[in-house]
């Protein structure tokens, strides 16, 4: 029996409302062993974890953990069988203390009552092996995106699962988290724990799968181990090598020869940051680079309106300073595009009214009045504009990773921005979407947008940007462009303020 495979599944398929989203799907995890599932969006790889995990039951197959037949139909039943769950959105309290967050509805007693000791000594080893230095008293809202995907992931070890299936885990992680993480998993697999990894980013999955799975339109396309891997079979997982940033900046039209309105800021202060200045003019994408704490989300919230600062100096292309407020900076053509879709998006809502949200709503001109006749008309030009691949009724929730993200640029557009904030954009959507929002962010460059990209991959920064600015403890350390434009260099300037052997020789753009 200890031969045998921890989870076997077998012609699983399965269908909502006549649209197969599963269909003769196989996999085989092996104990011990890392395996990772990377597919498009809409291939069936979140259906397929939410089958493991009981949240979905499947029409049809089987499914064996552990050598016996198993029936999966719950998230309770799941955790009885050893199969731990952390999925991309974790369910997460950001009101409630971490330790609540880590004990949901699993308190331990002591005498009738929850016994905090306990929940607080049956943590700290764990957190400590996680890098987590937090506070487990404090609000779990206090925490970054990134500490807050590490606590859910805790939360799943402290069940102490056989199995650990894993959707997305490092989508708000930096480089030095992930890395944190992969240690923490390679630890895991040391001690005899099989693990299920689905992700979006292909070299994280190739760097620590021990086999991975291909989906493709709700099947297993393709399965083998990692060191068996041809290079032609790699190409065809991810498409990555050559074509993920297909078509430079500076091939596409620009406004070269024309005077370019700009975006200029001088000795900026507020929240981090202190004594910053820049330029951005239009028809660039100027990346924003530095670790979590760095300054780089501090700049964004002030540029938007949503923090206010301490010294300002910025001239945006209206002439006008700081917006005061997020429907100022709206209103202003100003836009704030955030990978943290919760915060731009309404679930609940179908796609036209979501793009209906900033146009109606912070636009001081035209009707002031939601007209679902006008809603549905947009939505569908943007649709297919953008490829969102839905009706405007489908409800923006049901939509995936990707997709949500083209609705909250979608939104956006609407306006016809001048200045473009994004977020780290393309965080947790699988490889096709982000080939797509990568081809929308040159082009609303191209267009004559000022785009500042703030991302953690490096690789998105340098593939995507015509300079970087890079930030390293609420200053900026230096800037980067053309030969220069070098991964490892980049990361010295946000890890240590400064390049290797270059002291600070680091020359700064000056605010014209």
């Amino acid at each position: 029996m200890s031969d045998s495979p921890i989870l076997l599944v077998r012609n699983v398929a399965r269908s909502f409302g006549g649209t197969v989203v599963l269909e003769d799907m196989n996999l085989v995890i092996e104990r011990g062993s890392i395996h990772a599932v990377v597919g498009e969006s809409g291939a069936g790889k979140s259906t397929l974890i939410k089958v493991l995990a009981g949240i979905v039951r499947p029409d049809s197959g089987t499914i064996e953990f552990d050598g016996k037949k198993a029936t999966i139909s719950s998230p309770n039943a799941a955790r009885k069988l050893g199969i731990g769950v952390v999925l991309q959105q974790p369910g997460l309290f950001p009101e409630r203390p971490v330790l609540a967050n880590l004990f949901v509805n699993r308190e331990p007693l002591h005498n009738g009552l929850i016994s905090r000791r306990e929940m607080e000594a049956r943590s700290r080893d764990l957190l400590r092996q996680l890098g987590l230095a937090v506070d487990v008293r404090a609000p779990l809202g206090d925490l970054g995106p990134g500490e807050r995907q590490l606590i859910a992931i805790a939360r799943a070890l402290l069940e102490n699962p056989r199995l650990l299936i894993l959707d997305d885990p490092h989508s708000a992680l930096d480089r030095r988290g992930t890395d944190r993480l992969f240690a923490v998993l390679r630890g895991l697999k040391a001690k005899g724990m099989s693990m299920l990894y689905a992700s979006n980013r292909l070299e994280d999955a190739l760097a620590i799968a021990d086999q991975l799975t291909v989906i493709r339109n709700g099947r297993d396309v393709l399965s083998k181990a990692r060191q068996e891997l041809t290079t032609s079979e790699e190409a065809m997982i991810g498409q990555l090598r050559q074509s993920l940033f297909p078509l430079p900046l500076r091939a596409m039209p620009t406004l070269a020869g024309t005077l370019r309105p700009q975006l200029a800021v001088s000795g900026l202060g507020g929240g981090r940051l202190n004594g910053i200045s820049f330029t951005a003019r239009a028809g660039e994408i100027v990346g924003l680079a530095g670790l979590a704490g760095s300054g780089v989300s501090d700049l964004l919230a002030l540029l938007f309106g949503q923090h206010k600062a301490r010294v300002s100096r910025v001239r945006f292309p209206d002439g006008d300073g700081l917006p005061k407020t997020r429907t100022e900076a709206a209103r202003r053509n100003i836009c704030m595009i955030s990978g943290e879709r919760g915060n731009g998006l309404m679930q609940d809502k179908s796609i036209a009214f979501n793009l209906a949200n900033v146009v109606v709503g912070a636009r001081d001109w035209g009707s002031r009045w939601y007209s679902p006749v006008m809603a549905v008309a947009r939505a569908a030009r943007q649709i297919e504009a953008l490829r969102i691949r839905s009706a405007p009724e489908t409800r923006a929730g049901s939509l995936s990773a990707g997709g949500q993200q083209k609705v909250i640029i979608a939104k956006w557009l609407e306006i016809g921005p001048q200045v473009v904030l994004f977020d780290e954009p393309a965080r947790g959507i699988d490889i096709g979407s982000k080939q797509e929002i990568y081809a929308l962010i040159r082009q609303m460059a191209a267009s004559g947008c000022i785009v500042l990209l703030h991302s953690r991959e490096l690789s998105e920064l340098t593939g995507l940007s015509d300079r970087i600015l890079a930030f390293h403890q609420g200053r900026l350390a230096g800037e980067i462009a053309g030969p220069d434009m070098d991964g490892g260099r980049l990361l010295q300037l946000i890890a240590a303020g400064e390049a290797e052997g270059e002291g600070r020789q680091i020359k700064l753009e000056s605010v014209a």
